[in-house]
């Protein structure tokens, strides 16, 4: 047996200590490289992509936007007047079909890609407007919201998720809140045209359905033109559209530095599930509640879903008129664009803010606000004379009580628009990427499901609980939002999607991101006087 000398040992121990400092110093070299590819500057290709998938959040905007003032001029056009469940019902089917559509966009994103799911979207659209518009009963119309709800729902599920996959880190929540504008525009564009239609007497409502089936043929078109999202060509070991996917995202980025960035996807994905493109469905879906940390950040995603959906915002939507015109606004139709407008206006607030003062400090401030508003809204309607069982005014004059009603909602719509509608569908970034998509889609299951419970519901419970209940209900659900962002909802502004896995490994991450925020500031000052490389 051989014996090795003290020289001999000392040069195997200097060649491991070479060697091992030879690894830190390429992890260091790719780390910078992943970090100086998200300085580089974003493409206008970045842009134009997301803005055409944007097109699918107008129609999201823009179909469930029209029905508000539909209800209020259909009149006797499906061979009777609508009842007060026959209104809940063909408002609440489009939500239902939301449901269906994101479950099976869901399903298919990982496998067949993001672009696919947007197209079944568009055919769908077209097909839904078409019932609807030529629709002389019920049932016929019915089945037309229930089938543009598919395309809603998949439209829904997958945009937002695109749009955050192809944007660059500094730009993520203003692309994904680039797109909840073009929900608030398209639910602007349906009420106006609603309201001006609502002066054509006889069919004037089907001119309002039916223009809603240009957007989607639009859509189909432009998205022939977009690249699939990288994360989902590596996932698939298409790495060289990968990598041409990164250089039209970021166009002065070297080969060195979009090599890291696919490498750090890569491991990514590898580090939990070996390849997305093996992985069945059931192993993805048992990953989600069987792994602490993706579940928290799912449930996290999901939680303030929910609280955007049962704090009453689309009741306001969908029974705008309904509700102007039952505190006595004569002109309710044309009122409720005030509405549409508000959040519009607050969602191109949230675009310029979202990624300046991050997610959890919009939300803080935001929810509350609602909260305050709708309790506000329900004192006042106390002095509103209204009949609980018929929902009609007891006598025509309401003074300030109304103005307050309008004022109230107004404000919600404002602190809603600016804050978590959008934040609702940021909220897919805290999804890690082998189970995004699965993700997404319980997100926006999540959203559907709840939406139906108020669509459904909120007639009824205007009856029964009173408007006083009714909205002192939807203040007691954004107080409860509010304790819950204060305590678990963690600040990931300008983090990549790839970093943020780490932070729900440590709870619900809140005081670990706080740090990384401060981390991160520090290292972006060093950076700016030219002392060290950004990020870390």
């Amino acid at each position: 047996m051989s014996t090795i000398n003290n020289k001999e040992f000392k040069d195997v121990k200097d060649d491991v200590f070479i060697d091992k400092l030879e690894k830190v110093d390429t992890f260091s070299d790719e780390q910078a490289e992943l970090d100086n590819i998200e300085t580089t500057a974003a493409s206008k290709a970045a842009w134009l992509i997301a803005m055409t998938v944007s097109i699918g959040g107008f129609l999201f905007g823009y179909d469930t936007g029209y029905i508000s003032s539909v209800l209020v001029t259909i009149g006797t056009s499906l061979g009777h007047e609508l009842s007060t469940s026959e209104q809940e019902l063909v408002t609440s089917l489009t939500s239902g079909g939301a449901l269906v559509g994101a479950v099976f966009a869901g399903l298919v994103a990982d496998k067949y890609g993001r672009k696919m799911p947007i197209y079944a979207a568009c055919v769908v659209f077209v097909i839904g407007t078409l019932l609807q518009a030529a629709a002389f009963h019920l049932p016929q119309f019915a089945i037309g919201r229930f089938v543009v709800g598919l395309g809603v729902g998949s439209a829904a599920c997958i945009c937002p998720l695109f749009i955050a996959e192809i944007s660059p880190m500094r730009y993520r929540g203003r692309m994904v809140a680039f797109n909840n504008m073009s929900v608030t525009l398209g639910q602007l564009i349906a009420s106006g045209i609603g309201a001006g239609f609502a002066h054509v007497k006889g069919d004037g409502w089907r001119a309002t359905v039916a223009i809603g089936g240009a957007p989607p043929i639009i859509l189909a078109v432009l998205l022939y033109f977009c690249p699939e999202s990288p994360r989902q060509l590596v996932a698939h070991g298409r790495m060289e559209l990968a990598e041409a996917c990164l250089l039209k995202i970021y166009p002065t980025s070297t080969t060195q530095m979009r090599q890291a960035k696919i490498r750090s996807i890569e491991a990514s994905i590898h580090e939990q599930t070996g390849s997305m493109a093996d992985e069945s469905l059931w192993k993805t879906t048992k990953r989600i509640f069987t792994t602490p940390a993706t579940a928290r950040a799912v449930f996290t995603a999901c939680a303030i879903m929910a609280i955007s959906q049962l704090g009453g915002f689309n009741t306001l939507m969908y029974y705008s008129a309904t509700l102007f015109g039952l505190v006595g606004f004569s002109n309710a139709t044309a009122v409720a664009i005030v509405v549409s407008g508000t959040n519009f206006l607050f969602s191109i607030v949230n675009l310029v803010l979202v990624d300046r003062f991050g997610r959890r400090a919009i939300l803080k401030v935001t929810v509350l606000g609602m909260a305050i508003c709708m309790l506000i809204a329900a004192v006042s309607f106390h002095y509103i004379p209204i009949n609980a069982k018929t929902l009609e005014l007891t006598r025509d004059v309401t003074g300030w009580p109304a103005i307050m009603v309008l004022i109230c909602i107004i404000c919600y719509v404002a602190f809603f628009s600016s804050g978590v509608a959008t934040i609702a569908w940021i909220g897919t970034e805290l999804i890690p990427t082998e189970v995004r998509a699965v993700g997404t889609m319980l997100n926006t299951v999540t959203c559907w499901s709840t939406n139906i419970i108020i669509s459904s519901t909120f007639l009824s419970m205007m009856k029964g609980l009173t408007p006083v209940g009714a909205f002192g209900f939807y203040s007691g659900v954004c107080f409860i939002g509010w304790i819950f962002v204060m305590f678990c909802y963690p600040e990931c502004k300008g983090m990549p999607l790839e970093a943020i896995r780490e932070v729900f490994q440590r709870g619900f991450g809140v005081r670990y991101s706080k740090q990384w925020q401060k981390e991160n500031a520090a290292f972006a000052k060093a950076n700016a006087k030219g002392n060290v490389n950004f990020g870390h």
